[in-house]
């Protein structure tokens, strides 16, 4: 079984969405056999920003780095993905890396009836984290579009890991935290 790891905060040893992506790759490896983990820092490396010479794939080293990323995707059968909520957002590297999976006639077609998704049967684990108060709230972007993109995409396998409050006190994140890592997903009960 292949798994992706994928991390996108830009606060390093701090960050909260690491730890708890980190904390759910480690229990994989732990219990399930086989495991090959690929992992990728979405902020020591970020991907360029979709522009006219990308999208039109004129600009045939960012064309090779995009096919790169798109065929890591395709390739695993988990992803697990560090989300923290910037601005109530996904990171900006974070949407750099979608936009490169998020591709027409491989990830993804429009039909007669309807966009159809073309990356089922994976599983995705998304670990996010925000300062503030925001699950089930209008304010709760990253949850609702990574699910609505992973559902696009074909992959309805999805679970949630969040830390919300960590910027109110000490105490609140160290709550938050502890709350999360008593709800990491277990490997083999779905999919997988």
């Amino acid at each position: 079984m292949k798994l992706l790891h994928l991390d996108s905060s830009v606060l390093g040893g701090h960050s909260v969405t690491r730890e708890l992506s980190g904390a759910i790759v480690a229990r994989w490896q732990a219990r399930a056999r086989d495991l090959a983990v690929q992992y990728r820092d979405l902020d020591r490396e970020p991907l360029t920003h979709l522009s006219s010479q990308t999208l039109g794939g004129r600009d045939e080293l960012e064309r090779a780095r995009g096919e790169a990323v798109l065929q890591q995707f395709l390739d695993a059968d988990v992803i697990v993905l560090g989300a923290p909520m910037y601005n109530f957002g996904i990171p900006s590297s974070l949407k750099a890396w979608i936009d490169r999976v998020a591709v027409n006639g491989r990830t993804f077609r429009y039909t007669a009836h309807g966009p159809e998704g073309l990356a089922r049967g994976k599983r995705v684990v998304i670990a996010t984290a925000a300062g503030g108060l925001h699950a089930g709230q209008p304010s709760d972007f990253v949850e609702p579009y990574l699910r609505q993109v992973f559902g696009f995409l074909g992959i309805t396998d999805i679970d949630v890991v969040r830390a919300d409050g960590i910027g109110l006190s000490p105490e609140h994140r160290a709550a938050a935290i502890a709350n999360a890592l008593e709800h990491l997903p277990e490997p083999l009960s779905k999919a997988a």
